[in-house]
């Protein structure tokens, strides 16, 4: 195999707005030019960031107008689509009426999922974490990022999205048990994707979050959609676009301690457009991180919340 055959695939595309047309557009090419195929009757779980409904105009949160773009190519491709996600507040039912993704879905034929029951997994780090039973019940994990800026981890992208199908409150746990103590929080962030070998990442860079995150930053007209099945690479094309410091991004530096074929440019081949095409200079990033660890009190709001969010989904 020669060293070209060996690089990663990253495709970006522009995409200006959420209009259907121009959607299934841009989320057509970038799937098609990353090398993906799918096998009809494949059962495919649509994994967006719902993180909460509480943010302005659902920011913080995947688009709904993009899960459906994306729920209906792989209609049309002949998978059997479910979506579904772990909210930090309440259940991915609540979320996703608030944000509109239930309207946004009605039409088609898509089954949406609670990740209520976690599977105990061993990760390399050492640690075991609870994961979503519905995110390991299927055959492909897609998973939907949304591009936003983050309070504590600098950025959050393509990789940190794994962190849906730790179950519940138990990733506040996780935030508390291990958050600022030697890299941690960042080793298990990392082995995330390696539970769902073949995934793949389509990334709604179309309105970002930019100035602070994950739930209270502001609108920023980026116009990007990307596709790959390396997490890595995408987020090492998303840092180089939005003009971030990897050096600033705890889980970037852990990838590349790993010595991860993604975090190297030379590895990356881009079919579309290059990030260099795409880059800006005016997205603002957190000038000072707090700290990765959850307050006791915010993990108790969690978790009532979610008892609240089980009552309501019934």
């Amino acid at each position: 195999m020669t060293m070209r055959e060996k690089r990663i695939p990253v495709a970006l595309a522009s995409c200006l707005d959420y209009q259907a047309v121009h959607l299934a557009d841009a989320v057509d090419r970038v799937v098609s030019s990353a090398g993906f195929r799918l096998s009809r009757g494949s059962v495919v779980l649509l994994k967006p960031n719902l993180v909460a409904a509480g943010s302005t105009n659902h920011l913080a949160c995947t688009s709904a107008h993009f899960v459906a773009a994306v729920a209906q190519w792989f209609l049309d491709h002949g998978a059997k689509v479910r979506v579904g996600d772990s909210p930090a507040f309440g259940s991915a039912r609540m979320v996703m009426k608030a944000t509109g993704m239930t309207e946004a879905l009605s039409h088609l034929d898509v089954k949406v999922v609670n990740f209520s029951r976690g599977i105990k997994t061993a990760l390399p780090c050492g640690f075991s974490v609870p994961i979503a039973a519905e995110a390991l019940d299927c055959d492909l994990l897609i998973n939907l990022p949304k591009v936003k800026a983050h309070s504590q981890l600098y950025v959050s992208l393509a990789v940190k999205n794994y962190f849906g199908v730790v179950c519940g409150w138990r990733k506040a746990l996780h935030h508390a048990v291990h958050g600022d103590i030697g890299n941690r929080f960042e080793s298990l962030l990392a082995d995330l994707p390696e539970l769902f070998p073949g995934s793949f990442t389509i990334v709604d860079g179309i309105t970002a979050m930019h100035k602070a995150g994950p739930m209270r930053g502001e609108p920023y007209p980026l116009g990007i959609v990307g596709a790959t099945f390396d997490p890595v690479a995408l987020d090492t094309a998303l840092l180089e676009i939005i003009g971030a410091d990897p050096e600033r991004s705890i889980l970037m530096q852990e990838h590349i301690r790993r010595g991860l074929p993604g975090t190297d440019l030379e590895n990356i081949t881009y079919p579309l457009r290059r990030p260099p095409e795409l880059t800006v200079d005016d997205f603002q990033l957190p000038d000072t991180l707090k700290p990765v660890t959850f307050h006791p009190l915010r993990m108790a709001v969690s978790g009532c919340r979610r008892i609240v969010a089980g009552f309501n989904d019934r």
